[in-house]
């Protein structure tokens, strides 16, 4: 249950002031554990008309008492689920409490409730007796006499009214969860749909740096010239390499990948160029290399960057002259082959330290797609989060989404594994929380969580030891200072990030001080 949400909601803030005007009483909401919202806090117990219920909740034994005559009205509830009218119980001082179930989406959700008031006035003895439990929870409070003076009591009428008040503000709720719940629904759907459209094959993005690649993808695609793929560990080259293939006129042959940094010289020479019988032990009759299974196709070599000198002329003769010796071999053989280099070296430096062959570094530079890192494209996180949850959902799991807070602390992380980092976390997440509707910060990895913030500490956990309101703070005040920051200041694109209205946003950017040594918000000058 979302209190502040709920709370701020204009028929719940309408109908606390009906109930404080009317019957100088205060609405609670207990969740679906039967713990009441607004009594877990810390610090000072919210003000209450009632000075008996005062006094009680400002005494720990009285507030473990109080929340057990809560508890008991929550077990009525959670026995039938049927039910879904309001229901009276008496609390442990003998003054009544109704309260009115809460369901959402059909599941309970705990209860709006009123407590501190009689059915009918207390007799003598009874004022009495009720003195006596107040004094025993707080035995020097010179205020017990005054507190029951006066003892509000409502009638049969009243308590339906109140009764039907308390339900109709679950209604509400319901009703505004289910509309939210279809706006999220057709959102997701639109993301979906945006991913459709911002996509080349298998690669998602709709940030500048990846349109940018679409277009000269289109162009390479159609071309048989050489290409080299550079990027760092984990932002897809391979995919890319595909995507060539797959759209350009080489389409209908064989796509063969080969990682020069998975074999030793030998072993890599037999996998490329094949080897003759007897060539060397273990060879024991002639086999194909993979450039020969490439022919009429293409050849992704990866990590091209970590081939031996000796290899490397091997490789530039294929790549001239469209020839090549097997191992043992005396007579060389033709292939057609367009071959697609990668590295996530700097083969231009690597070449003036004498580490890479110069006349090679230029054969398969002919063209040149650098992959930026998933940390320069922070706008296509989003896409990627949706595209990795739809691909490895699994039957029985409800989860359709990340919390606002994990999402925020994905966006934070520098990603040094890049996108491969970010769909193996994903996957994590959907195996921990598949159960849930929506994945929680608390199940991200704890090396994102420390990595997010100066000296390793989460701001999840930076306030652990504080009041929960303060921890919630310390966290918006990140969350809106490092999206101010990604975004540049642009607080209409931040408001639909963070879910919040812009004006909202701006708001809290006063509040918490954010609005200093940013630059110009953009959208607004214009």
């Amino acid at each position: 249950m979302d209190l502040e949400r709920h709370q701020n909601l204009h028929t719940i803030i309408m109908l606390r002031e009906i109930i404080r005007k009317w019957w100088r009483a205060e609405l609670h909401f207990a969740d679906r554990n039967g713990m009441v919202m607004d009594w877990l806090r810390g610090g000072d117990i919210p003000p209450t008309p009632n000075e008996c219920c005062r006094l009680s909740l400002n005494s720990r034994e009285g507030l473990r008492r109080c929340n057990q005559s809560v508890r008991q009205l929550h077990e009525q509830f959670r026995a039938n689920r049927r039910l879904r009218r309001a229901l009276t119980q008496p609390c442990h001082l003998q003054f009544s409490l109704v309260g009115a179930p809460l369901y959402i989406r059909d599941e309970y959700e705990g209860f709006l409730f009123v407590e501190g008031f009689l059915r009918e006035p207390f007799s003598e003895r009874e004022r009495e007796a009720l003195k006596a439990r107040l004094r025993e929870l707080q035995p020097t409070s010179p205020e017990v006499d005054r507190a029951v003076e006066r003892l509000p009591v409502l009638g049969d009428d009243n308590l339906e009214k109140l009764a039907d008040l308390l339900e109709y503000g679950a209604n509400e709720i319901a009703a505004y969860e289910a509309e939210r719940t279809r706006k999220e629904e057709r959102s997701l759907q639109s993301l979906s749909q945006d991913s459709e459209n911002y996509r080349f094959e298998d690669i998602i993005g709709r940030s500048g740096p990846m349109q940018e690649i679409f277009k000269l993808l289109e162009k390479v695609s159609n071309s048989e010239a050489t290409v080299l793929i550079n990027g760092e560990s984990g932002t897809g080259k391979e995919l890319v390499a595909r995507a060539i293939h797959a759209n350009g006129p080489r389409r209908h042959g064989p796509f063969v990948v080969q990682n020069c940094s998975a074999f030793n010289d030998n072993l890599l020479e037999s996998a490329l160029f094949g080897h003759m019988r007897g060539s060397f032990t273990g060879a024991m009759r002639d086999k194909k290399g993979l450039f020969e299974v490439a022919d009429r196709g293409t050849f992704f070599l990866d990590e091209v960057g970590d081939m031996s000198p000796a290899l490397q002329v091997k490789l530039l003769r294929v790549l001239q002259e469209g020839t090549f010796l097997p191992v043992g071999g005396t007579e060389p053989r033709e292939v057609d082959v367009r071959v697609i280099a990668a590295t996530h070296k700097d083969l231009g430096e690597m070449v003036k330290r004498g580490e890479f062959r110069e006349d090679l570094y230029y054969r398969i530079n002919v063209i040149r797609v650098h992959l930026p890192a998933l940390r320069e494209r922070r706008d296509d996180l989003p896409l990627l989060v949706d595209h990795f949850l739809r691909k490895h959902h699994r039957e029985g799991q409800r989860a359709r989404g990340l919390a606002t807070e994990a999402m925020a602390l994905l966006s934070m992380y520098a990603w040094p594994g890049n996108v491969r980092e970010l769909e193996n976390e994903i996957e994590r997440l959907l195996v921990l929380g598949g159960d849930l509707e929506y994945l929680p910060a608390e199940l991200i990895s704890s090396r994102i969580r420390d990595a997010v913030t100066p000296g390793g500490i989460s701001v999840l956990t930076a306030r652990a030891t504080g009041k929960l309101h303060e921890a919630v703070e310390t966290l918006e005040r990140e969350m809106i200072h490092q999206g101010l920051l990604r975004t540049g200041n642009n607080k209409s694109r931040l408001a639909r990030e963070l879910g919040i209205s812009r004006s909202n946003l701006i708001l809290k950017i006063a509040k918490y001080g954010l609005d200093k040594g940013l630059p110009p918000d953009a959208e607004a000058d214009a």
